[in-house]
């Protein structure tokens, strides 16, 4: 992956995951809401950001026409991607799950920062399923052509 792309997607995590650890601090059943979310989501980024986001530090690159077989490392992390989705999937709604009731938590307890918090983490798990699993896929088809690596299979 591209030093810019994997700097910007383990910035993004990094700048989540404070948030996580401020609103674990925040007391009450706020803090105890999101001490619950650590417990799956610090796992679900390590895995993210191995196997799952680097692929897309290739779209740009693939996007100019650029097309090279060091560009071949993407096939492991796109064979566990596909292997290890339909977990993560799972992890993503464990995840969306503990996240609502920490909005209604925060909510209740007059901590909007840390529902605003939540639900920033909602859209990114979002955007994620929607766009980034999705786009990691395509690189895969795309480079499976344009570098002979013969059948792919689809993504879900």
């Amino acid at each position: 992956m591209t030093d810019k792309i994997a700097e910007l997607l383990k910035l993004e995590h990094d700048e989540l995951y404070a948030e996580l650890v401020r609103a674990t601090k925040a007391g009450g059943k706020t803090g105890a809401r999101a001490e619950a979310l650590t417990k799956v989501l610090h796992d679900h980024f390590v895995k993210e950001e191995e196997f799952a986001l680097p692929p897309i530090g290739f779209i740009a690159a693939l996007a100019r026409g650029k097309v090279d077989q060091k560009m071949r490392s993407v096939f492991a992390m796109t064979d566990r991607l596909k292997a290890e989705l339909p977990k993560m999937l799972r992890q993503h709604r464990a995840i969306i799950s503990e996240l609502k009731k920490l909005i209604a938590t925060a909510k209740r307890e007059k901590k909007a920062e840390h529902a605003r918090f939540a639900e920033k983490l909602t859209r990114h798990a979002k955007t994620e399923e929607k766009v980034l699993y999705p786009a990691a896929m395509l690189i895969d088809k795309y480079l499976s052509l344009k570098l002979g690596r013969g059948q792919f299979e689809g993504y879900c």
